[in-house]
């Protein structure tokens, strides 16, 4: 875990890392044919996700989209990939309460503000302006875009979306791999599968 940091994605999400200021990364990987030998963000593609395994250095994986995320994440425990192996980033100017904690793999960007005794899980990405209050839990592989409000004790589960500036009232949970469109005020349980858009806040979308 001293060799470094290998980003697990030539993405928006990868440079987004990069401008907000993440030190000791030493390169990326791509499954992009056309990404190999070029730079990204002025960092080199060294590699494909499958050559991960062979490599010595912490791994963050900056795939934006919740879904994929996870996918690139089993796919890497299938190769021998354990959860050892990831960093975590939180860019400087985040304010992260003492009481709260972010679990391996996470990113959170510019300007986020987590509070009291929140909970952050695996691979959680949190865009810039972000606000996350107490004893709200973000569970694996969520996603929230830029400005997303977070009310108390609001419950957020895997690998769900949440679109730029949407607000969630307290003690409200939002199920698993749902989606909530950007700007939407959520005033209602959203359930797993789902998307909500508008304000408040409607089904536009039945789980599958």
């Amino acid at each position: 875990m001293n060799e470094g940091i290998l980003l697990v994605g030539a993405s928006g999400l990868a440079r987004e890392v990069i401008a907000a200021g993440i030190t000791g990364v030493v390169g990326m990987v791509d499954d992009d044919a056309d990404l190999q030998g070029t730079t990204v963000g002025g960092i080199p593609v060294v590699g494909t996700v499958g050559d991960v395994a062979a490599r010595p250095e912490a791994l963050l994986v900056c795939v934006g989209r919740s879904q994929g995320r996870r996918a690139v994440v089993r796919r890497l425990r299938e190769s021998g990939v354990g959860a050892d192996r990831y960093a975590t980033y939180v860019a400087r100017s985040a304010r992260i309460g003492r009481s709260s904690r972010i679990g391996p793999g996470s990113i959170v960007l510019d300007n986020v503000v987590v509070t009291a005794d929140a909970a952050l899980g695996h691979h959680v990405v949190v865009m810039p302006n972000c606000t996350i209050t107490h004893d709200d839990v973000l569970e694996d592989f969520v996603t929230l875009a830029a400005g997303v409000a977070l009310g108390g004790t609001v419950r957020i589960g895997p690998a769900a979306y949440l679109g730029m500036n949407a607000s969630v009232r307290q003690g409200l949970t939002i199920g698993e791999a749902a989606t909530v469109g950007m700007g939407a005020v959520v005033l209602d349980h959203v359930p797993a599968g789902a998307t909500w858009a508008g304000v408040p806040a409607r089904e536009i979308r039945r789980p599958a």
